[in-house]
């Protein structure tokens, strides 16, 4: 099977085209220069030979106008003036970039007549990438090109015969040369041995150096990864010793953007489908809090004392969440923790502070936790076991959709511990690792569903799982396989290997499907049809974001060799070790730290390559002058910030389709206003013009009437509950026997899209689903104390409780849990149970909410949405949650009788044993224009108690008698319009 490659795909045309436009004018031409002649035995002869090289007539000024007019037809920032002969062309991982700056040699030779073409490359994985294209593109470009003689070869310092014709042909060379082979160059005769080969004299060449050979061809110099190639001022200097004639940079990630000629970035990729769709999986432990969880995530010895930040599992209001918590030497985890039993003895002992090593330990246990690491937390194989799960899972629900169109799915495991895949015995006999016979395990299980049976109708399904997963390692000198950097002369038979085997694998005739590699060779991984990206590393090392989905970007292939395009085919499942949401803002972070993307932010050179018509009809470029102005206007709106950053008043206009554009601009405003969108993103934001300052309404706050109904409702009170603790057992037990439901613990598999936008990266869930996990391997907590000291309750009346539920057989399942949820329910109970006997006092005349409150607060909202304007409340606008408070401040305005009203703010609080009440009006009503009447109304959307939940009713019941307590010149009613409070009113 043979890749088959499209010369016509209108990205990789633009790209090529943007380099060989540079030398427009130039006339097709070379140079010539005498090099030296060798016998077989490689001695100099008296006679030269006629060496050839590439020539430039153009100016730096000529230069400069074809780079701008690329730019300008590109949409990309103009270069003032020509620095150096460095070009740079940008493209996303997966879309070709080496078949691109390949066929650009082609075309540069056919336009211009340059011969000589050097690939530097930064590693060992690189090189071995770049000469598997070119043997894979040699039939297609041959064909292409009318079988125009070229050469191409990777340097090799033991064969400089290499280097001499590359140097004599007059034909299209092209070497491949990694930068450490001519990094280390000296100035000093003394220390030659410290320079690489190509940089030193050499007695078989007269005293010639290697790389004067190279030095007269002025070859075109294209650097492969330049943000690892030319990284310091020593490699800077060497890509100089090649005398280049011009530098070209390739890459989706650059450091340095010199003239930059072409953009392919992520968004455009992404959106273009030119890639695949990313889908991230997570696994999260529900209810699986039942260790001691402790993750040190930081230390601190800049000032004193030390201190280190540490991830714990917190009780607080009975329930655990994991929070991050700055501790220092002899803080106690159990206070720490909100009291939780399994924290007892976990005292800090030392935080060690010394870069590579950081840790802390403990005075009363063994742990040791370092820098990045947990214990405590779920068992990492299971959740390896899943993951493998569902990347099995998902390759075989890809496989049903896919195989029928000829595509070869294939799935890839990287693991950085290669014994966990394959390792031996005392005779040196291979045996399955840990990885290879859980895979084996979950594969049986699987393929044995129905739906998966129509895949293995031809196929002895009880062997056939160990032949679909195989492992590419790299080998050392006993043929054993071993962990490695993914940088040694060993890696570079892997890398070769692996590139051999490019298409073997996507032959359906092959049984190999996944494929398990050292996470340190990911970077040789290249391969079209991998779907399933799987990272099973037991280190803390971090993999950045797009170095993890780049190995499986590209567009797949089927049995033709033939790309197949769209995302309904193309989706890349990643099983990510952390949240899809982390995953989404780390992948943002670092396209924009990798890329200089700015999401979100407009250029003045954003708008210049808008297509326009000009005064004689003919189509031309919108310009640079005339983005610039835009720009300014947008500035000048408010638009954008100083930075170009979208601001809120531009989505808005987007939004209602209002922005205004200057005049003259007519004919491509849809162009501009798509543009905009595209770089604004999310457009679903609260319109800022409709936000309002709440503030006081004198008037009414300093009436008469408001003073009198305030007066009368300011006071505090405290409460007294009376209740038979026998009867309460009976209905805690009851409570729990009827509700309480504790299951084990789970993994939550949560599966989410990402989109990648100009506005930024997000992620929406697309599937989820759940895992039981029955860890064993914790100590059961003394449930009667803790109960005890959270409910007040006797020791006695717990084990009564417990006991008579019937439900204590489950605490075994998940004690946490069970604990959380017995307390709720005991709580929730009593709470219940004492309002029925609850009396509320007035505390004195002292204890009240001063009026003055009122003017201290600082209040805004929403018109439309959250607000209405008012001319009876004590503020000029209601803040109102509900269509029910917004309909009862508008019957409060239109009802004459109503004198003075205010909804009343969070901090007017009545106590209950179930929390604080704050209820929602206070009202005066004057009734037939002499009796004053004071009322606090609670608002609902139904009378009726049946309909209110419990504890809502509850309050309501405690409200009705903490206003009993204040007498009976204030009503306190429930009521769902005003028509309710009118009905008391008038009787």
């Amino acid at each position: 099977m043979k890749i088959q490659f499209d010369p016509n795909l209108d990205y990789q045309q633009e790209a090529i085209k943007s380099i060989t436009d540079i030398f427009e004018g130039q006339e097709i031409c070379n140079s010539n220069f005498s090099v030296p002649s060798f016998d077989t035995q490689g001695l100099m002869q008296n006679e030269t030979e006629l060496g050839y090289g590439n020539k430039l007539h153009l100016l730096d000024d000529e230069l400069l106008e074809n780079l701008n007019k690329i730019q300008l037809r590109n949409g990309l920032e103009h270069s003032k003036k020509i620095v150096g002969k460095d070009f740079t062309v940008e493209m996303e991982t997966g879309t070709g970039k080496t078949y691109v700056y390949l066929k650009s040699i082609f075309e540069m030779h056919r336009l211009y007549g340059f011969t000589k073409f050097i690939i530097v490359v930064p590693s060992i994985a690189i090189k071995e990438g770049v000469l598997k294209s070119l043997q894979i593109t040699e039939e297609h470009f041959r064909a292409m090109y009318q079988n125009t003689p070229y050469d191409y070869f990777t340097y090799n310092s033991a064969n400089l015969e290499q280097v001499r014709s590359f140097a004599t042909n007059d034909y299209i060379q092209i070497m491949v040369i990694n930068i450490d082979a001519f990094r280390r160059s000296f100035s000093d005769p003394s220390k030659e041995t410290k320079a690489n080969i190509i940089h030193r004299t050499n007695d078989k060449l007269s005293g010639y150096r290697p790389i004067e050979f190279i030095q007269s061809t002025n070859p075109v110099v294209i650097i492969d990864e330049p943000q690892s190639v030319d990284t310091t001022s020593k490699s800077k200097e060497a890509i100089e010793s090649l005398n280049p004639l011009c530098t070209i940079r390739y890459s989706a990630t650059h450091r340095e953007k010199l003239h930059m000629v072409y953009k392919l970035d992520p968004v455009d990729a992404y959106n273009k489908q030119l890639v695949k769709q990313i889908e991230v999986a997570e696994f999260k432990v529900e209810d699986g809090n039942n260790k001691a969880y402790i993750k040190l995530v930081s230390v601190d010895n800049k000032k004193s004392p030390i201190t280190a930040k540490v991830e714990i599992d917190v009780m607080k209001s009975g329930s655990v969440s994991r929070k991050k918590l700055t501790v220092k030497q002899g803080d106690d985890l159990f206070d720490r923790s909100g009291g939780r039993d399994i924290y007892s003895g976990y005292i800090i002992n030392d935080i060690y502070c010394e870069e590579g090593a950081e840790y802390i330990d403990f005075t009363s246990k063994p742990d040791i936790v370092e820098l990045g690491l947990s214990i405590g937390g779920v068992d990492e194989d299971e959740r390896k076991r899943l993951q493998i799960r569902k990347t099995i899972e998902e390759h075989l629900e890809k496989e049903l959709r896919l195989t029928k169109q000829g595509i070869k799915v294939l799935s890839l495991f990287f693991i950085d511990k290669v014994a966990n895949y394959r390792w031996y015995d005392e005779e040196g006999n291979a045996q399955k690792g840990k990885y290879a016979l859980v895979f084996e395990e979950e594969y049986n299980k699987l393929i044995k569903k129905p739906k998966y049976r129509t895949l293995f109708e031809d196929v002895d399904v009880d062997s056939i799982a160990e032949q679909v997963h195989n492992g590419y390692f790299s080998i050392d000198k006993k043929g054993k396989v071993k962990d490695t950097s993914g940088k040694t002369q060993g890696d570079e038979d892997t890398y070769s290997l692996i590139m051999k085997e490019k298409e073997k694998l996507l032959s359906l005739d092959n049984k190999l499907k996944f494929i398990f590699s050292h996470s340190a060779l990911r970077e040789g991984w290249d391969n079209p049809n991998i779907f399933q990206i799987c990272t099973l590393n037991e280190s803390n090392s971090v993999i950045k974001k797009r170095q993890e989905i780049g190995r499986g970007l590209r567009l797949c292939v089927n049995q033709e060799g033939e790309r197949v395009f769209g995302f309904d085919t193309n989706t890349l499942t990643v099983m990510a070790n952390e949240s899809y949401e982390a995953f989404a803002k780390q992948l943002q972070k670092e396209i924009e730290d990798d890329t200089g993307i700015k999401f979100g932010l407009i250029e003045e050179h954003t708008f210049a390559n808008l297509v326009t018509t000009d005064t004689e009809g003919e189509e031309a470029y919108l310009g640079l002058e005339h983005s610039e102005n835009l720009w300014k206007h947008l500035y000048e709106q408010k638009y954008i910030d100083e930075r170009g950053k979208v601001q809120d008043s531009l989505k808005m206009a987007l939004k209602a389709d209002s922005v205004t554009l200057p005049e003259g601009y007519e004919t491509v405003s849809p162009q501009i206003v798509s543009l905009l969108k595209k770089v604004a993103g999310n457009l679903n934001i609260k319109d800022a013009s409709k936000k309002r300052a709440v503030t006081l309404n004198k008037e009414v706050y300093l009436s008469e009437e408001f003073t009198e109904l305030w007066n009368r409702i300011k006071y505090k009170t405290t409460y007294r509950v009376k209740f038979d603790e026998a009867t309460l057992v009976e209905a805690c037990a009851k409570e729990i026997q009827k509700h309480l439901v504790v299951g084990k613990s789970r993994f939550q598999y949560t599966k989410a899209g990402i989109d990648i936008t100009q506005g930024g990266v997000a992620a929406d869930v697309v599937e989820e689903s759940s895992f039981v996990y029955d860890p064993k391997d914790f100590t059961l907590p003394d449930i009667v104390t803790y109960l005890q000291n959270e409910t007040n309750l006797t020791r006695r009346a717990i084990v009564d409780i417990l006991t008579k539920s019937g439900k204590l057989q489950q605490f075994k399942n998940n004690p946490q849990k069970f604990i959380e949820q017995t307390m709720g329910m005991i709580q929730r109970t009593m709470r219940y149970f004492v309002v029925d006997g609850i009396k509320y006092e007035k505390i004195g005349n002292e204890s009240y909410y001063a009026q003055e409150i009122f003017a201290e607060q600082e209040l805004a909202g929403y018109l439309n949405q959250n607000l209405e304007e008012s001319k009876k409340g004590v503020y000029d606008y209601v803040i109102y949650d509900s269509d029910v408070e917004k309909n009862f401040a508008i019957s409060f305005e239109d009802n004459s009788a109503v004198k003075v009203y205010a909804k009343l703010p969070g901090f007017f609080k009545i106590d209950t044993p179930l929390g604080s009440y704050n209820p929602d009006w206070a009202v005066v009503i004057e009734k037939d224009d002499i009796e004053r009447l004071y009322f606090v109304v609670e608002t609902k959307s139904s009378l009726f108690t049946d309909a209110l939940r419990p504890t809502e009713q509850a309050k309501i019941d405690c409200g009705l008698a903490h206003f009993d307590a204040l007498g009976d010149e204030v009503q306190f009613i429930k009521a769902t319009k005003m028509g309710d409070v009118e009905d008391v009113v008038y009787g």
